[in-house]
C-alpha cells in the first residue's frame, strides 16, 4: 500500500519562514503510477503537493 501524507499535526516550516500545522493527520492512498485511489478528498491540502501530486490537488476542496 502506498500513501501520501497530506496533513500532519506536527508543524512544518515553509521556505518563506511561515509554519503550518493541521488539527489531524491524513493520507491519500495512491497506486503505483501516483494516481489517487479515492474519488474525493476532504479537508485542506498544502500547496507543497502541487508539483508531484496535481491530481490530489484537483480533488481537494481547499489548498493552503
Amino acid at each position: 500500500v502506498r500513501a501520501v501524507i497530506v496533513r500532519q499535526r506536527a508543524p512544518f516550516q515553509r521556505p518563506d519562514g511561515s509554519t503550518i500545522s493541521f488539527s489531524e493527520n491524513a493520507a491519500v492512498i495512491i497506486d503505483k503510477d501516483g494516481n489517487p485511489r479515492a474519488t474525493r478528498v476532504f479537508g485542506p491540502i498544502p500547496r507543497e503537493l502541487r508539483k508531484e501530486f496535481m491530481k490530489i490537488i484537483s480533488l481537494a476542496p481547499e489548498v493552503v
